[in-house]
């Protein structure tokens, strides 16, 4: 079977920061455009996201088994995890709010943690795939990561705003480990290198 042509294997190299291609028969050793250091491949990408992906997973586990919000009502404290919080709201005929909960406290997360971990498995074991539908799924997990945090803004929002009436919402220790979680897996996929993909060819 013909082995697949990348940038690579015809002597270019593309600038990570600003996208130009450089033709590297002259040896250059930074980008033309945007003076920045080319690098055929991002060093220790593999390695760095790894550590960051396994940091991701074990702030995961607090991040839903501890209360993310206490509700403080006329000096009585009701704490919610995550589940919890997503259970009350449905329960309290907020469907919708409970849904938006749901994907972007839940299963945004937890597609993200898998889909990095699927990439980090492929490019190491070097499985024949689809390099052109992976490049996509990476970018879909590159962009959607950040509206984790829509549950941690929700939290802020209600901290600030709801103290009325004798009621007053604490933020619990799961909403930093959830910020943890959010942010240690867009690091996770800003240092992944998805040019890697297409060396499985």
């Amino acid at each position: 079977m013909p082995t697949k042509m990348n940038a690579l294997r015809q002597g270019f190299i593309r600038c990570h920061d600003c996208g130009y291609l450089v033709k590297t028969i002259a040896q250059i050793s930074s980008c033309p455009r945007c003076r920045s250091h080319l690098h055929a491949r991002r060093p220790h990408s593999i390695a760095r996201t790894t550590a960051l992906l396994l940091s991701s997973f074990f702030m995961y586990i607090p991040a839903n088994i501890f209360p993310i919000m206490t509700v403080n009502q006329f000096g009585t404290g009701d704490t919610h995890t995550i589940a919890g919080g997503i259970i009350e709201l449905i329960d309290g005929g907020m469907l919708p709010i409970g849904l938006l909960v749901f994907v972007a406290s839940i299963l945004v997360p937890s597609l993200k943690l898998i889909g990095i971990a699927l990439l980090l498995l492929i490019v190491y074991f070097r499985w024949p795939i689809n390099s052109r539908r992976w490049t996509s799924i990476y970018r879909i997990i590159a962009f959607i990561g950040r509206w984790s945090m829509l549950d941690i803004f929700m939290i802020s929002i209600l901290v600030d705003l709801v103290d009325f009436n004798g009621v007053q919402i604490i933020a619990g220790p799961a909403a930093i480990a959830f910020s943890a979680v959010v942010i240690l897996t867009m690091f996770a996929a800003e240092n992944f290198d998805p040019r890697l993909l297409w060396d499985n060819q």
